[in-house]
C-alpha cells in the first residue's frame, strides 16, 4: 500500500511537471509570436515572400494556419489574395505536437518593392489664403479655386479667384457638420463629412446643394476626396483608397491599400488624382506621396518641411493639408495657412 500510494504521488508530480513544462513551452511559443505585434516598422515582407517563424514555433508545432478577417489560409506565403500592402492584423492558429491549439494575434507589415524616390521641386509664385480657413478639401478648375473648410460651427464650401482670399460665393453648413475633401465631377462638386456618415453634392456653379448620400459603412470617417474620371476615390485616415460609383457613392467599387518600401502610410487625407497618378497628403506629415492607383505603391514623395514650419506658426494642427494642380503645377497649403503655394517639378 505504501509503495503504491508512493508511486501514485510520484505519477502525479510528474504528470504536474509535465503540465508545467508544456504550459511553460505554450508561453515560449506564443511570446516569440508576439514579436511580431512589435515589427510596426522594423519587420516587413514583399509579396512572394515566406513567413519566417522562430524555432520555438518550428520545433514543437504540428500545423500552422492565419486568419485575416473572414479568410483563412496555410499557406505562409505572402500572398496578395491574402494579403495587402501596409499592416495586416492576423491570427496565427497553432497546433502543437502535443495536439494543444494556441492562437495569437500578430501584425504582418507587407512593404512596396518600389523604393519611392524624393521629388525636387521649386516655388514660383505664392498666392493669398484666408488663415482663418481649417481647410479640409481643395481643388482648382482654371483660375478658380473650390476649398472645403471643416471644424463645427465653421465648415462652409466657398469658391473663389486664385490671387483672391476674398470668396465670391460661401455656402455655409449646419452647425453639426463638420466638412472635409471635395472635388470635381462635371458640373457638380461632390464634399464628404467627418464623423456625420454623409457626403453632399453642389452645383458647381452656384454651390446650391442639389442632393446628399450616406457614405459606406465600411468608411469609417470621411477625410479625403478626388475624382478619376471614372470613381470618386475616398480616404478615411486609414492606409486605404476606397474607390466608390460615381453613380451610387455609396458603393465601394474596390479598396487599394498603400505602402512604401520601407514605411507603413496610413491617416491619408487630402488627395488629388493627376496624369494617373494620386497625390496624398499625410495627416500631420509635411509630406505628399505620389501613388500609384492601381496597385497602392507610393512611387515618390515631396518633403515640405520647411513650408509647414514657416505657416503653423507653432500650432501642430495648422498641418499641410491641401493639393491642387494648375496646369502641371502643384499648388498646395495647409489648416490655417495665409498662403498658397505654385510649385514646379518633373
Amino acid at each position: 500500500m505504501i509503495n503504491n500510494f508512493i508511486r501514485k504521488k510520484i505519477n502525479t508530480g510528474f504528470a504536474a511537471v509535465l503540465v508545467l513544462a508544456s504550459c511553460s513551452n505554450n508561453e515560449k511559443m506564443l511570446d516569440s509570436l508576439a514579436d511580431y505585434n512589435n515589427a510596426k516598422e522594423e519587420k516587413g515582407y514583399h509579396f512572394g515572400d515566406k513567413i519566417e517563424l522562430p524555432k520555438e514555433i518550428t520545433d514543437h508545432t504540428e500545423s500552422i494556419a492565419i486568419s485575416l478577417g473572414d479568410k483563412e489560409t496555410a499557406d505562409l506565403t505572402i500572398d496578395p489574395k491574402f494579403f495587402t500592402l501596409g499592416d495586416n492584423n492576423i491570427v496565427f492558429t497553432i497546433k502543437t505536437k502535443g495536439g494543444e491549439v494556441l492562437n495569437q494575434d500578430a501584425t504582418i507589415n507587407v512593404f512596396s518593392k518600389i523604393t519611392e524616390q524624393e521629388i525636387p521641386y521649386k516655388i514660383i509664385a505664392d498666392y493669398p489664403h484666408d488663415p482663418k480657413n481649417f481647410i479640409e478639401g481643395f481643388v482648382v478648375e482654371g483660375s478658380t479655386v473650390y476649398e472645403s473648410d471643416g471644424m463645427n460651427n465653421a465648415s462652409q464650401l466657398i469658391k473663389y479667384t486664385l490671387g483672391s482670399s476674398v470668396p465670391r460665393i460661401v455656402a455655409k453648413q449646419p452647425a453639426e457638420i463638420f466638412a472635409e475633401g471635395c472635388t470635381i465631377v462635371g458640373d457638380k462638386i461632390y464634399q464628404l463629412t467627418y464623423r456625420n456618415k454623409i457626403g453632399f453634392i453642389y452645383d458647381k456653379n452656384t454651390l446650391k446643394k442639389i442632393a446628399e448620400f450616406p457614405l459606406p459603412n465600411i468608411i469609417g470617417e470621411g477625410w479625403g476626396l478626388t475624382y478619376d474620371g471614372k470613381n470618386l476615390i475616398a480616404t478615411d485616415g486609414t492606409k486605404n483608397l476606397y474607390y466608390l460609383d460615381i453613380d451610387q457613392p455609396s458603393k465601394v467599387v474596390k479598396t487599394v491599400c498603400v505602402a512604401g518600401s520601407k514605411t507603413i502610410y496610413d491617416q491619408l487625407n487630402e488627395l488629388e488624382y493627376h496624369n494617373g497618378f494620386i497625390y496624398a497628403n499625410v495627416w500631420h506629415k509635411p509630406v505628399i506621396l505620389k501613388i500609384n492607383p492601381k496597385t497602392g505603391d507610393v512611387t515618390g514623395k515631396f518633403d515640405f518641411t520647411r513650408l509647414t514650419k514657416e505657416n503653423n506658426q507653432g500650432n501642430s494642427e495648422h498641418v499641410l493639408n491641401g493639393i491642387a494642380f494648375k496646369g502641371e503645377n502643384m499648388l498646395v497649403t495647409g489648416k490655417n495657412w495665409p498662403k498658397i503655394y505654385e510649385v514646379s517639378f518633373q
